[in-house]
């Protein structure tokens, strides 16, 4: 029975050991740092470098964070703008742990960490926002593009600050935040822009009543450019009519001059043969299948319709 006793108790002690010697190693990989606590309180210097460390078992915590780039993904919130428009902004950042004792000491994990920064990067971002008007979120530049209508000139209107600058705002400013609590923002964007819910439908429907004011100049400006080709058209016609009708008269002219001549050159050498084409005309003019004719014998019409006479 000793013998048992002694055997349960060499194991018990033995395993005591191993366990203790578990607890006292613990692995920090390329991504980590660490805090060591111990009863809740950080104890020596944070662990920044990759292996195998060690810490007293039971007493001591490892607490680890992340060395990697995080991500905050913010709410869209509704933000006035300086000329009060009201407008959704969806934001988006990029941060990472610098300090990791300081990290513990104020925010303990990323948990809070993230509550934080959506104090923190909301608040800068609403601050930024209503001290400048729409246009200097939406634009970034002020290049030049074509002027289509009212809201384009208003969108051409010059900015002094722009997009870029208002996002490098709200990063300096919320950057100057959060060094007490041992992160740094390493990027700030705003991811979506967007009219608030209310005010959509009249946006809409003043884009639409504006396109259709666009789509009538056009209309107006085809119409006005219509009559023209149209006016262009019919004086070309009359021009080319009137020079065809010229031209047809003068070559009327010339062949009914030439048909003088020819006809006076063979009256002058036989009088009957012009007195014989004058009354064939007659002939085709006056007369057809259904005519009837009463004529005397010795009259002049009828001289040339007998065979012999």
């Amino acid at each position: 029975m000793k013998r048992q006793i002694t055997l349960l108790t060499t194991a018990v002690f033995i395993l005591l050991v191993v366990a203790a010697l578990g607890g006292a190693f613990f692995v920090v990989n390329e991504a980590q740092q660490v805090i060591i606590t111990q009863f809740g309180k950080p104890v020596g210097e944070p662990i920044f470098t990759p292996g195998l460390k060690v810490k007293v078992p039971f007493i001591q915590k490892a607490n680890y964070f992340d060395k990697r780039f995080l991500e905050w993904d913010g709410e869209p919130n509704e933000v006035p703008t300086k000329d009060k428009r009201f407008i959704f902004v969806d934001t988006y950042a990029r941060w990472r742990i610098t300090d990791p004792l300081l990290f513990f000491q104020r925010l303990r994990d990323e948990r809070g960490a993230q509550s934080r920064l959506d104090d923190i990067l909301d608040g800068e971002t609403r601050n930024t926002i209503a001290k400048h008007d729409l246009i200097e979120v939406v634009r970034s530049t002020n290049r030049e593009f074509e002027v289509s209508s009212a809201i384009d000139r208003e969108a051409m209107r010059q900015i002094t600050a722009g997009r870029v600058v208002l996002e490098k705002e709200v990063l300096d400013n919320a950057s100057a935040r959060t060094e007490v609590l041992g992160i740094e923002i390493l990027d700030f964007q705003f991811k979506r822009t967007n009219y608030a819910e209310k005010d959509r439908p009249k946006v809409y429907e003043r884009m639409i009543s504006e396109r259709q004011r666009i789509a009538e100049e056009y209309r107006s400006e085809g119409a006005g450019e219509a009559a023209r080709i149209l006016g262009d058209k019919d004086r070309d016609l009359k021009e080319i009519t009137s020079e065809a009708y010229r031209q047809s008269q003068e070559i009327k002219g010339k062949a009914d001059a030439e048909a003088a001549d020819i006809y006076a050159s063979a009256y002058n050498r036989d009088p009957d043969f012009y007195r014989f084409l004058k009354t064939m005309e007659v002939y085709t003019t006056t007369m057809d299948e259904e005519t009837i004719l009463m004529l005397s014998t010795d009259g002049e019409f009828l001289k040339y319709l007998v065979r012999d006479r």
